[in-house]
């Protein structure tokens, strides 16, 4: 039977190096120096004792019988992660290896009137916590290849019905004996959300709400539902941001979970802007925000695709190399600096120069450019039709609103809403912004003025200032014009911000096809002109 969870877990006693274990399976183990404490247990190096040796090769995780945790990732390793099962995944996958540590066994003990549990493991090196107090950040190829390797871990614990839950630098450590390797550790909070091919129903509960490591925990975990695949993927999204950039948009409101929730919302509402202007100076975060959209775009139930996540951080297909952690400094600044901005806005002004004379070297007197005109027209028509879907849904939503009993939660005129269709709305809703979001990451990816950084216009840094704050939270909402998500209408529209371009422009006389359609629709409505007269007439 599994422990009977407590609020607060207690560290055990330390046990006495030399002290002898036995396991399950009857082999024992002597404990070598207490290396390390977590919240919920003590960690030891451990030798065989057919095996004694100087180096230790293994190390043993201790807690009291009556803690959680160790329990759970005991279990997450029998059932999910024996040596035979990982070895045949790396073969089934071809891959070099498995992010997993190995375990080796586990049993109990007894120590001054309490009973421990204890786990023997692989040993590994250093975690990546401490590489990033050090480093600050990590180059921009390590936390891509960073997180290439986590979609291969996560893949195969997903696969034994498995999630992680608290995927954080300091669960990340290199090898011991190959420091090129990553591996993801302690299960201990780890969550069986398919039990028996079974997946567990989306259900909030906001008595379970803010569960996790605050800073990466999922959006489900803030609103108390039971964790899943797309929450391993969410987590790991905000780690390889924090990596990358060297902070969050909510690391100053920790204490307060409904504003950290509130700014994760936002955050991924927002792709792909939010992320993009998120980036340091001189870095980009394309892949970061395109693998966000993805993960943003998950149903609740839904597998994900992991190869294609696999391939949104690496497009090249390059072989894994190894793991650099140098970087040039400390934590980046991901604020743009002013000067900064200055150059970004003469870059773009030169930009719009340069159309602008290609505009006019295209110019036929007395004709209007073929190609300018149908490039407004297809503006318009966007905006048109962005427009009108918007109204319409405004106008469901209002009357939804309009017929709703908010005593009971649920609609005057329709019956209650069944709590399995929240998960598929929800999943709707994400999908129309992720096909947004993707055609906007697609032409910045192909547009080689922004592979290294977003040109905005001036009146983009206006609206968006530090979104950490309440207060500006609104404020940092997509200004109008970026409803578009083509770069031919990011263009159209910087020229018309142009000074005197406009101008010129509404100048130039109609296209050929233009004409047509008016003298068409002319000659129909003379013509109809023409039958009404006639009938008026004669009767």
């Amino acid at each position: 039977m599994p422990p009977r969870r407590n609020e607060k877990y207690k560290l055990p006693v330390p046990l006495p190096e030399g002290k002898v274990l036995d396991d399950m399976e009857g082999k024992q183990w002597v404990l070598g120096k207490m290396i390390g404490s977590g919240g919920f247990g003590l960690i030891y190096l451990a030798f065989p004792t057919n095996k004694p040796g100087k180096d230790a090769r293994h190390v043993i995780k201790v807690e009291y019988q009556e803690n959680g945790p160790l329990f759970s990732e005991l279990k997450f390793y029998q059932r999910a992660a024996k040596k035979d099962c990982i070895k045949k995944w790396i073969e089934l996958k071809q891959l070099d290896y498995l992010g997993i540590p190995l375990f080796y066994g586990s049993g109990l003990t007894e120590f001054k009137g309490r009973s421990y549990r204890f786990l023997v493991m692989e040993r590994l090196g250093i975690d990546l916590q401490k590489i990033s107090d050090q480093s600050g950040t990590f180059k921009k190829s390590t936390v891509l290849q960073l997180g290439t390797r986590m979609l291969d871990v996560l893949e195969y614990i997903h696969e034994h019905e498995y999630v992680h839950g608290d995927i954080k630098a300091a669960n990340l450590l290199l090898g011991y004996n190959n420091p090129d390797r990553v591996y993801l550790a302690d299960y201990g909070l780890s969550y069986r959300y398919c039990p028996n091919g079974n997946h567990k129903q989306y259900q909030e509960n906001p008595r379970k709400g803010h569960n996790g490591t605050m800073e990466f925990t999922s959006l489900d975990a803030h609103r108390g539902v039971a964790l899943s695949r797309r929450s391993d993927l969410e987590i790991l999204g905000y780690c390889l941001l924090r990596w990358l950039c060297g902070k969050l948009p909510w690391e100053r409101h920790l204490k307060d979970p409904v504003a950290v929730q509130t700014a994760k919302t936002n955050l991924l509402d927002e792709l792909p802007v939010s992320v993009l202007k998120w980036a340091p100076s001189g870095s980009s975060c394309c892949e970061i925000a395109q693998y966000l959209a993805c993960a943003r775009n998950l149903a609740y139930n839904e597998k994900p695709n992991y190869q294609m996540l696999k391939t949104i951080l690496n497009p090249s297909g390059m072989p894994l190399g190894p793991l650099e952690f140098s970087t040039k400094g400390k934590s980046v600044d991901v604020h743009t600096p002013n000067n900064q901005k200055v150059d970004l806005q003469k870059a773009a002004t030169k930009q719009v120069n340069r159309m602008q004379n290609r505009l006019i070297e295209k110019e036929v007197p007395g004709e209007r450019s073929v190609e300018s005109c149908a490039t407004r027209r297809k503006v318009q028509k966007e905006e048109k039709l962005i427009g009108l879907l918007n109204n319409e849904a405004a106008q469901v939503n209002k009357k939804w609103i309009a017929g709703r009993n908010w005593s009971t939660g649920r609609s005057l005129d329709t019956p209650a809403l069944d709590s399995s269709m929240l998960p598929q709305m929800e999943s709707t809703r994400r999908r129309q912004k992720y096909c947004k979001s993707q055609e906007f990451l697609n032409e910045v990816k192909s547009s080689p003025q922004i592979s290294s950084y977003i040109q905005f216009p001036k009146s983009f840094y206006e609206l968006h200032h530090d979104f950490t704050s309440p207060d500006t939270f609104n404020k940092s909402r997509c200004p109008s014009w970026y409803t578009s998500t083509s770069t031919t209408a990011m263009e159209v529209t910087d020229l018309e911000s142009s000074t005197g371009l406009w101008r010129a422009i509404s100048q130039f006389t109609l296209s050929e096809e233009t004409k047509a359609d008016v003298y068409y629709y002319g000659f129909t409505i003379v013509f109809l002109l023409v039958v009404v007269f006639l009938a008026l007439y004669f009767l």
